[in-house]
């Protein structure tokens, strides 16, 4: 037999030099941002202010914390209260979405029936409208049904995001036939089949719905449709604490910081199932 010889790429040396440097090049612009947040919140007012601003901490301090906490234990409302109300809408939003965009993404992705080409173009058109342009309807909508000031006023219309059925439906587009028609032979219902074969499946494509979705919610200050103080959101109690002026700026860079915790977290823990996901979307049988 003769041996196979070892394909060489087509770059040169050089060549790989130079794409390792303009990666670490965007690497550093695309960080700068973050490592800006983080030593800010943690620099007393004096370097805040310092002009030109100094990418590193000089002098580090928790003072901006500690006033922070203060600010948050003279609340009129429990600042719990604030931190489970975002909790709350973020984990049932993300959930429903995840489930109806599921399901709705499995039957557009392996069924044909009268209507699933148009509903799925209604889906794209969808993608094209941004939250600003939907506010008013949305309101108008809300009122009707007299969910306004209470939390189902943020959660069901987190529910028909079309970003997550879309995205679930070209994944599983992906997904052999024959797969799910072994499983129907071997005896499986359709919910069994959902459950046990195809979603085990698209794995990394609901992980990436979770990340999307929590991010959304997580900052979202729900300020058009929740009025009641113990209603409001973290990131709206927040916001209030910032707008107290310039002597509240190192309080603002703390809260900016924190605010940055729990999206990016979840971003790095799951950061390679979003990479198998974009990697993987456009591969079919």
């Amino acid at each position: 037999m003769k041996r196979l010889k070892r394909r060489k790429p087509n770059r040169s040396r050089g060549g790989d030099v130079g794409i390792y440097l303009i990666l670490i090049l965007f690497g550093a612009f695309f960080a700068y941002p973050l490592i800006f947040a983080i030593n800010n919140a943690f620099k007393p007012l004096d370097e805040i202010f310092l002009f030109p601003p100094k990418l590193f901490v000089q002098k580090p301090t928790l003072d901006n914390f500690q006033d922070l906490f203060v600010i948050m234990g003279k609340s009129w409302v429990p600042f719990s209260r604030y931190i489970f109300n975002t909790v709350f809408i973020t984990a049932a939003g993300t959930v429903g979405h995840l489930i109806i965009a599921s399901m709705g993404a499995f039957v557009l992705a392996k069924y044909k029936f009268p209507g699933s080409k148009l509903f799925f173009q209604l889906v794209i058109l969808a993608l094209m409208f941004s939250t600003y342009v939907t506010a008013i309807p949305n309101y108008l909508i809300m009122t009707k049904l007299h969910w306004v000031d209470t939390y189902l006023a943020v959660i069901i219309p987190a529910f028909a995001s079309p970003m997550g059925l879309f995205l679930m439906k070209q994944f599983m587009e992906g997904i052999p036939d024959s797969l799910i028609e072994a499983a129907k032979i071997d005896g499986a219902k359709e919910g069994a089949v959902f459950m046990r074969v195809v979603m085990p499946m698209v794995k990394p494509a609901w992980l990436t719905l979770i990340i999307f979705s929590i991010q959304n919610l997580w900052n979202n200050k729900a300020s058009n449709f929740i009025y009641s103080e113990e209603l409001k959101t973290l990131p709206y109690a927040l916001q209030q604490i910032i707008n107290g002026g310039v002597a509240r700026a190192g309080v603002g860079a703390a809260v900016s910081l924190f605010m940055m915790i729990v999206p990016v977290g979840i971003f790095i823990f799951a950061q390679s199932n979003i990479i198998e996901t974009m990697a993987t979307s456009g591969i079919k049988d």
